[in-house]
């Protein structure tokens, strides 16, 4: 590629998105222009594919919405993203899950990945224990 270009590409990637894969769970908060207004829209749903690199990486999100199935591709580093949430991290065995697409019901649940690499919610501090002197044996 020419140094020029990639120079330019360069600049334009962005470097706030979070790291995702395929499985996981994601939120895409997407700005749509209607007229002269501009609204913020969530997309929920699985990532089922990541093709490309570069400032024209893409990835594809499913999920069902009124019983059928809605997929969108973004690209990852659009300015008409506003941010992406990783809800939750999925353990799967494929680069590409389109084998979704067939399986209705709970045959397109995912397991979710725990230990290394996959985030943890904000846990809550236990309450400390309080102990009086005259419950305590002497």
């Amino acid at each position: 590629m020419n140094p020029r270009i990639a120079a330019i590409e360069k600049q334009q990637l962005k470097t706030d998105r979070p790291s995702f894969r395929a499985g996981d769970t994601i939120r895409v908060f997407v700005r749509i222009l209607e007229e002269e207004k501009t609204r913020i829209q969530p997309f929920e749903g699985v990532v089922i594919a990541r093709k490309g690199g570069g400032l024209s990486e893409t990835f594809t999100v499913r999920r069902i919405s009124y019983g059928e199935g809605v997929e969108r591709v973004f690209l990852l580093h659009s300015p008409f993203i506003e941010k992406i949430f990783v809800v939750k991290r999925g353990s799967v065995r494929r680069a590409k899950l389109y084998y979704l697409r067939k399986k209705i019901g709970k045959g397109t649940r995912i397991e979710e990945r725990f230990g290394e690499g996959a985030e943890t919610p904000p846990s809550t501090p236990a309450a400390p224990s309080v102990r009086s002197e005259a419950s305590t044996p002497t």
